[in-house]
């Protein structure tokens, strides 16, 4: 992997990871557009890393103060502070969890064609439009209760799909449930941080335990690539959320199904 390849992906990794747009149909159909070879599981692994880092850091104070306030409640056995948000996590983590271990070798091998990415591209993103238009999203975090979790949490469980895109399902989910666009958005976030944590752990995994040859100047470069572009994803969605609201990634996301349908269909 030269270069240019390492610092595109991981800027590509970065900017689609956290928008409604889906990270992994942009670096499945990328290598597919430009004749390149897989990137291997050791540069996706610095990805998620990076990403990960971005995240983590962005929402520090929320991590930490949910990470206290849930051990604290496990200790005490009953809700304090955001013991609540922490547990809603939990249960929202569980799906996806579940569904990764039971699906993972049908996705890789069935579920990562053109056909489908084209159709989960152009569905999933005619239903966050949907879903961005209801009126009274006026939910916040304080109001999430347990269901709320699992329904968004199946939601993230059905963007191992390519082309879903978790941010994009579970945002369009908060959205249907009732929930303010910077509420979806907020949680949808947080969510992202123990299903890369997963993620990154099966990879490094699959690294750790084959024969795989790390290319490490890739991974550097498509490691801090990531985190660059993902914190400021994350700074300007959330800045721009409620003055552009999610129409322009639905545009995009009809406007990237019909490339994919021109030109590898």
């Amino acid at each position: 992997m030269d270069f240019f390849q390492a610092f595109f992906l991981g800027l590509l990794q970065g900017l689609t990871e956290f928008l409604p747009i889906s990270s992994s149909a942009h670096l499945i159909l990328t290598p597919a557009f430009f004749g390149w070879t897989d990137q291997g599981v050791g540069f996706d692994l610095s990805v998620h890393l990076g990403t990960l880092l971005a995240v983590v850091l962005y929402f520090r104070e929320d991590v930490f103060g949910i990470a206290r306030d849930g051990l604290i409640s496990l200790g005490r056995r009953k809700v304090i502070g955001q013991g609540a948000l922490a547990l809603y996590l939990v249960i929202g983590t569980i799906p996806a969890g579940l569904a990764g271990l039971a699906l993972l070798d049908l996705i890789d091998s069935s579920l990562r064609a053109v056909e489908v990415i084209f159709t989960t591209t152009l569905v999933f993103g005619i239903l966050l439009g949907i879903a961005d238009l209801l009126p009274k999203r006026q939910r916040t975090l304080d109001s999430l209760n347990w269901k709320d979790a699992l329904m968004v949490g199946i939601a993230q469980a059905m963007a191992l799909v390519p082309g879903t895109s978790r941010s994009g399902v579970t945002i369009t989910a908060g959205l249907f449930l009732g929930m303010s666009r910077e509420t979806a958005s907020r949680f949808s976030f947080l969510l992202a941080i123990p299903i890369i944590v997963l993620a990154s752990s099966v990879k490094l995994l699959e690294v750790a335990t084959s024969d795989v040859v790390v290319d490490w100047s890739g991974f550097l470069i498509g490691g801090v690539t990531s985190f660059l572009m993902a914190i400021t994803a994350i700074h300007f969605f959330l800045k721009w959320l409620n003055t552009v609201g999610m129409w322009p990634y639905v545009i995009y996301r009809i406007l990237l199904a019909g490339v994919i349908y021109a030109v590898l269909m």
